[in-house]
């Protein structure tokens, strides 16, 4: 589903350059965590992946079932299935969060030639994805992420990713600021979209949220590249011995 070839990158305004040759596959049905100290690139891969002009790719190529998708913006990239989400997540005051879910949905559904839900239809889905993942109705009258708490946000957000359907999902350090029971109410609604179809890339630091999203594979970041990859044992190895080793064998 998700090609990365030799991908450099760089911030646009200072020409800084994050991602220094990363290679990384991702195959339809798989869950991947990718891990790393701080600084090597782990959320610049995820904005990369998302459109994010603060980036600019000067080398090689991102191929998202079988097509490039550098050139395409933010909202082709999310029209075409991939889903980011945040690990700050932003609020947006004066939009009530059920009016984004809508005009979200329903600009999916035109750009792929489908019909725009009826109202009634519309609440149906979101009532029922709402209460799967333990969430008010009265939070999603509110503004979007407006006074949320850190787990309201996080939830909001795996509530749109349950609602869009996406192929690819992005999760971005999503345990960040989540208590132990917000991050299983978040795992379980991540876990509930796992299928054959859809693949999930998880940003994390540390190994506890694999131990509620479980992944099939697990890549080590370092400096803009993947120096190390293997099974979901990777993940308890550097949860126990840290990233030294493995940084001093890739060196």
């Amino acid at each position: 589903m998700l090609e990365i070839k030799n991908l450099h990158a760089r911030i646009a305004e200072d020409g800084t350059e994050i991602i220094r040759g990363l290679n990384l596959t991702v195959k339809a049905g798989e869950v991947a965590a990718i891990m790393g100290p701080n600084g090597s690139g782990k959320s610049t891969l995820s904005y990369i992946l998302a459109g994010r002009d603060d980036y600019e790719v000067t080398e090689g190529d991102i191929l998202y079932n079988g097509e490039s998708i550098l050139e395409l913006d933010p909202s082709e990239r999310a029209a075409k299935g991939i889903f980011l989400a945040f690990q700050y997540p932003v609020e947006i005051p004066g939009v009530a969060t059920m009016q984004f879910l809508k005009v979200a949905m329903n600009e999916q559904r035109k750009a792929r030639g489908e019909e725009e839900l009826k109202t009634p239809d519309f609440i149906k889905l979101v009532k029922e994805a709402a209460a799967s993942l333990q969430i008010d109705m009265d939070m999603l009258k509110r503004p979007l992420n407006v006074g949320f708490s850190g787990g309201e946000k996080k939830r909001a957000e795996i509530l749109q990713m349950k609602l869009l359907a996406p192929q690819l999902c992005v999760l971005d350090e999503t345990d960040s600021g989540l208590d132990i029971d917000a991050l299983k109410i978040v795992s379980d609604g991540v876990n509930a979209l796992r299928s054959p179809d859809r693949a999930v890339i998880v940003i994390t630091h540390y190994q506890r949220l694999l131990e509620y999203i479980v992944p099939d594979s697990v890549h080590v970041l370092y400096k803009g590249q993947v120096i190390k990859s293997g099974s979901k044992e990777l993940a308890l190895d550097l949860e126990a011995n840290g990233y030294s080793q493995i940084i001093e064998d890739a060196a």
